[in-house]
This record gives C-alpha cells, structure tokens and sequence, in this order.
C-alpha cells in the first residue's frame, strides 16, 4: 500500500491535505507534527479513527526521529506544510522562523536524500519531495505584472526571507544531488480551521465579539485569497504529473483589497449572527498603523499549474461564507485550539 508521509500535518494546510487524501486516496498517510501554538490534533478529528493514518509528534529538524521514520514506513513521497508562517510574529521574533523553515527544512532534505539513496531503483525512481512555499517570496508584484515561477525572490519580512532560503535549499538538493523535488507557491490560503492570528478568522470572530478590527495602514493591498481544498487539490497535482526540479504558482487570479475582504465579513457576520448588540460590524473597523514592510500586491502567473488540468473550484464568495459561517458555528474549536491567544493584542509592531 503506497505511503506518504506529511509533515506539519496537523496543521491548517496540512491538516486539510491529510484529509483530502484519506478521502481520495488507498494508500496510508504518516503525519508528522511538531504541534507548536498553531498546530493541533483537533484539526484532524474527523480521521482521527482512520486506521491509514499514523500521527507522530516531532520535529522536523530532529534529524534521527525522521529517519526512523523513513525507515519504519518507507514513504513513496514527502510533502512538507511543516513552517512557521504568520509575518506578524516574524516580525517581533525572526529566530524561530529561521529555526524552523530553513534549518528545520535543511535537515528535512538531509535525511530524505540518505532515505533516497539506499531506496531500490524503481522506489528511487517514483519518490518525490514536495515542498510547500509561498508567494510572499516574490515579494510585492509591480501592476500589471504577475509573478512567474522563475522571477527572482525579492522577500520583504522575516518570514518570507526563511520560505525563500528555504526554497534555495529544496532546488539546491536537486541541482547538487538529485534529489527529486517539487515546489508549489500557493497565494494567501483561508478556509475552516486556520488558527485565529490570520487575517480571516482573526476578523471573523472579532466582529461576532465586537471588538475592533484593525485594517493596516489604508487597506489597499491587494491579495489573492485561495480556499485550502483548492491547495490540496493543486499539491496532489504536481505530485502526480509536475516535472522534477520545477516550481507551481497556484492562485484564483482574482485580487482583493485587504479593506474590502475585512467588510465583506462583516457582512457576512452580520448576516449569520442576527441580532448583534453592536451591528452593523464594520463600525468596529480601525484603521491603524500599517505593518513594516508590507507589500502592497501578490499576483501570480498560474499558466503552470494550468497545464497540469487545475483549476480553483472555490471562489472568494462561496469560500468565505463556508468559512465565516464554520467559525460561527464552532467556537468550541477555537476555544480548544487557541485559548490563550489574545485576539485584541496586535503583534509586528517595530518600535521607533
């Protein structure tokens, strides 16, 4: 029975990876996780019970657990969600970033190309590494234009400087040993699930609780907001049918301003939790002092991922009603999952 092994699975993308994949796939699937604030089992409660499922704690720069890991379930591909990931946090400490996304990688690497090399020819032959990136690499995108995947890396915060270095190493690998690697350049990903410091379901249950909703800066950056399913479904694509050594930008084409998605939930709040002693919710908006280094636009060329066959299946609309709608009827989650985040505490401010 094939096997793959996910790290960061218990994570928001990967979390929905690993239920994807139970849910179209034969093969058994091994889950490491490190369940650092944002990662936890909860997230995989609906599989929790799939005997083709396997959950180890660990980190993925510990380089001796991997190992016997890839020893003890001879995986036929490595997909890696494992990172740290909020910019905010990046900003106020960088170390962990570098800790976990580029050294944490590195050793990642180090031990699948050993697992590789002692594979048998034909194991060798289909085994895959791929590695979970971001668009923040390219930094902000100048109009018209739209990234494409062999445009230099023009990183502005800490966390996209460790994703980019990151990068260097997975393409490194390949150039210099051979290891065969994928990598995939998703844009902003939302959806059920994602832990309360991301844009989405921070605002969400602020609005339900009525407390303010900071907007940095004039709101006018522009992103391009991509459901989880439709990663999945894209990493499972390159998986199968993208050429080694190759990058895939994976995005909606369609560009909204931070200001605009912030009222479209208000909206949708308002909608769902009638009655709201402080309705409508975009009176709590706020317009604050806009983050360091903010890149004003991501915009990504998808012809790649295109000829491949995918397509984003879920829009921004349907997207953010399905997600918006999941947080309001599912706040025990939150309450288990993020109990000691303070939401109301505003984090990536560099003092003057």
């Amino acid at each position: 029975m094939e096997t793959i092994l996910v790290t960061g699975g218990a994570g928001f993308l990967g979390g929905w990876f690993v239920r994807r994949w139970l849910a179209d796939r034969p093969g058994r699937i091994v889950v490491l996780d490190k369940l650092t604030y944002a990662g936890s089992v909860a997230s995989l409660a609906s599989v929790h019970r799939e005997e083709r499922l396997f959950f180890h704690r660990g980190d993925i720069g510990d380089g001796p657990f991997v190992a016997r890991l890839l020893v003890q379930y001879r995986p036929r591909a490595i997909v890696n969600f494992a990172a740290e990931s909020h910019v905010d946090r990046s900003i106020d400490a960088p170390a962990p970033f570098v800790s976990a996304n580029v050294v944490g990688t590195c050793q990642l690497l180090d031990e699948s190309l050993s697992y590789w090399h002692r594979l048998p020819d034909a194991q060798r032959r289909s085994f895959r590494f791929l590695h979970v990136s971001t668009d923040e690499v390219y930094g902000s995108i100048f109009e018209p234009g739209r990234a494409e995947e062999s445009d230099r890396y023009r990183p502005s915060s800490p966390y996209a400087a460790s994703k980019a270095a990151a990068d260097h190493f997975v393409r490194a690998y390949h150039r210099t040993y051979g290891l065969p690697v994928l990598v995939v350049h998703p844009s902003n990903c939302y959806g059920p699930l994602q832990f309360p410091e991301k844009l989405v379901p921070l605002m969400t249950l602020n609005a339900i609780d009525g407390n303010p909703l900071p907007i940095y800066g004039d709101g006018r950056q522009r992103r391009d907001w991509l459901f989880g399913e439709d990663l999945c479904r894209a990493v499972c694509d390159v998986l199968d049918h993208g050429q080694l050594g190759e990058a895939f930008n994976v995005a909606t084409g369609v560009e909204t301003p931070n200001g605009d998605l912030v009222r479209r939930i208000c909206r949708l709040v308002d909608q769902l939790v009638p009655n709201l002693p402080h309705a409508p919710s975009t009176t709590l908006i706020r317009n604050v002092e806009d983050r360091p280094g903010h890149d004003e636009r991501y915009a990504l060329d998808t012809a790649k991922i295109e000829r491949l066959g995918w397509r984003p299946r879920v829009m921004l609309d349907d997207g953010l009603e399905q997600t918006v709608r999941w947080y309001v009827e599912n706040r025990a989650w939150v309450d288990q999952v993020a109990a000691s985040f303070d939401r109301t505490k505003r984090m990536g401010v560099v003092a003057s």
